[in-house]
């Protein structure tokens, strides 16, 4: 499997994009099932996510808790819009930066029964954008994608 590609399309906006040998009905699944993301949203070795939570509904919310050694971050948010198998658009805020608010837009689109994500993140500033960039975030990011693709095989 290739390495995910980052662009920067504007200023304020981070696109990653990432395929999977798998259909998109599995990929889907896989990020939206909680019990699934926990198994692979882990980021590099040595996190867990003891808590992952999904009201997969427009105005539901999700939250995710990662833990590694005696530390914890949470992600949280809220659905603004779902195309089943197709595309989420929600809302992203770490606890570790309360005030930054980030849309996140996620497409899902498949080719011969192999799957590509594209996600955008569009952050509030171009200096928030770039202090993500500097930020060990698609490493994190690639380590768990990587554990995806050892679990979609197991999780048919």
């Amino acid at each position: 499997m290739r390495p995910l590609t980052l662009n920067t399309p504007t200023d304020t906006t981070i696109e990653i994009i990432r395929s999977f040998d798998a259909p998109k009905s599995l990929v889907w699944r896989a990020h939206t099932e909680p019990d699934l993301i926990r198994r692979w949203l882990t980021g590099p070795t040595g996190h867990t996510m003891p808590e992952c939570e999904i009201d997969l509904r427009i105005g539901g919310a999700y939250r995710y808790v990662w833990a590694w050694d005696d530390q914890r971050m949470a992600a949280f948010g809220t659905f603004r819009e779902i195309e089943t198998e197709a595309r989420l658009l929600l809302t992203e805020t770490f606890d570790i930066f309360p005030d930054s608010e980030t849309l996140v837009e996620q497409r899902f689109t498949e080719k011969d029964g192999r799957t590509t994500v594209t996600m955008s993140l569009h952050y509030d500033s171009k200096q928030t954008r770039d202090g993500v960039l500097q930020s060990p975030m698609d490493e994190g990011l690639e380590a768990s994608y990587r554990n995806l693709d050892a679990l979609l095989p197991a999780a048919v």
